[in-house]
């Protein structure tokens, strides 16, 4: 049978773009397709947010030549500060006696010398991304959508809104919550609505930041101040829906209003740079991560709560394994499109991506609300690990994506 790619990837994102990156690396052929233009997705004005990139992550997009391209706009988040009240003001000596800090110095030796992770806007990774895959030579369709897809022994015939039909031993849904990709295979979906909204905003700084991330909990939901580059904050305010839908309309002067009460005094002066944007929160998690001759990465696989920013770092591993998985089964002559080839990405990512996925819905659960008694045991408990060391650099550890069997990109090592 003639094939068009080895891979078809549906949907360019960050995640897709980096497993075609490394399948590239690996000897394979994959084809992106997706409904933006790129030149589209890296407008100021398409996505407004920043990502915590875990360390283990950023070493994999070093491997795959990213690193002249995203260094110069990588901050460095050197210590997380939890702290918690019922009032707002984001402050180190805040209005609780309980609080968590997290220092990259005591990991220092078991992460190379590497930050508990980098602060990247999003945009600046989609520019890096974008740049790699045309220097690879990475075929791209786009703007282009997949209208269908069908399954047989032999292949995924990928049919466009264009009518255009491709084929491919393997198709990756990496499209979003709504994948085409997904639902073609069958393949359900678990999930619910926190009711809350994710309000974003770029902020210049009065003060330095030191390379501090700021992760304050309210009774409506986290707020949190993440450390860019040029003494600038992406902030993530996490409100109920409606008073999402509020701060997204109100008037500058009010929003800057609101945002400074909640900001507190101890960074100065935050002037908000650029558009305001707002997310819906919710849960949603894949039944399976493969079918034959289809594997799920990204939001098409785990959609979760921004709360512990690990939804980008799970995209990301998935890439690792994914491509991990089909460079050695190609290199071995096995069908890289085969059920038994795909349960090995599949069983390698489950676990892991269940227990985050878990982990955020518990977090969010436990942290936004006003309950008393869920108070005080958040309190004792952020307490109880900030004092004992070897928690705290476990939990270091975890979130740099350092953790389980790593895949050899984490590891910044090439396919």
């Amino acid at each position: 049978m003639s094939y068009d790619a080895d891979v078809i990837i549906a949907g360019a994102g960050m995640a897709g773009a980096t497993l075609a990156l490394a399948l590239k690396q690996g000897g394979l052929e994959p084809l992106l397709i997706d409904p933006l233009a790129f030149d589209t997705q890296l407008a100021p004005t398409f996505d407004g947010r920043s990502s915590a990139i875990a360390f283990a992550s950023f070493r994999q997009w070093r491997a795959l030549g990213l690193a002249a391209d995203i260094e110069p706009h990588a901050q460095r988040i050197e210590q997380i500060l939890v702290t918690d009240g019922r009032t707002p003001g984001a402050s180190a000596g805040g209005p609780s006696p309980f609080y968590l800090r997290f220092d990259s110095a005591e990991i220092a030796d078991r992460s190379e010398g590497e930050p508990l992770g980098y602060l990247l806007e999003n945009r600046r990774s989609r520019a890096a991304l974008a740049t790699a895959v045309g220097k690879a030579g990475i075929r791209v369709l786009a703007p282009a959508k997949v209208a269908s897809v069908t399954f047989d022994k032999a292949c995924a015939a990928v049919t466009l809104e264009d009518g255009r039909i491709l084929r491919a031993p393997l198709v990756v849904g990496a499209e979003g919550r709504g994948s085409v990709v997904r639902a073609a295979a069958g393949i359900g979906a678990l999930g619910w609505d926190y009711a809350q909204t994710g309000v974003v905003a770029t902020v210049r700084l009065a003060r330095p930041h030191g390379g501090v991330a700021h992760e304050y909990f309210l009774p409506g939901g986290p707020f949190a101040i993440l450390p860019l580059t040029d003494d600038r904050a992406s902030l993530v305010w996490t409100e109920p829906t409606t008073k999402g839908a509020a701060l997204k309309a109100a008037r500058p002067e009010i929003f800057h209003a609101h945002l400074q009460r909640r900001f507190g005094p101890f960074l100065g002066e935050a002037t908000v740079e650029g558009p305001v944007f707002t997310y819906p929160l919710s849960l949603q998690l894949a039944e399976r991560f493969a079918a034959p001759r289809c594997a799920l990465l990204g939001d098409a696989a785990h959609g979760i709560h921004p709360i512990a920013g690990q939804g980008l770092n799970l995209g990301l591993k998935g890439a690792a394994a994914l491509a991990e998985t089909l460079v050695d089964a190609a290199r071995l002559g096995e069908d890289i499109g085969s059920e038994a080839v795909l349960e090995r990405y599949a069983r390698w990512r489950r676990v892991d991506t269940t227990a985050i996925a878990v982990s955020s819905d518990l977090f969010v659960r436990l942290f936004s609300n006003d309950n008393p008694l869920l108070r005080l045991a958040r309190g004792v408990g952020m307490a109880a690990v900030n004092r004992i060391g070897p928690a705290r650099r476990f939990f270091m550890q975890e979130a740099g994506g350092a953790m389980g069997d790593l895949p050899k990109l984490l590891r910044g090592e090439r396919l």
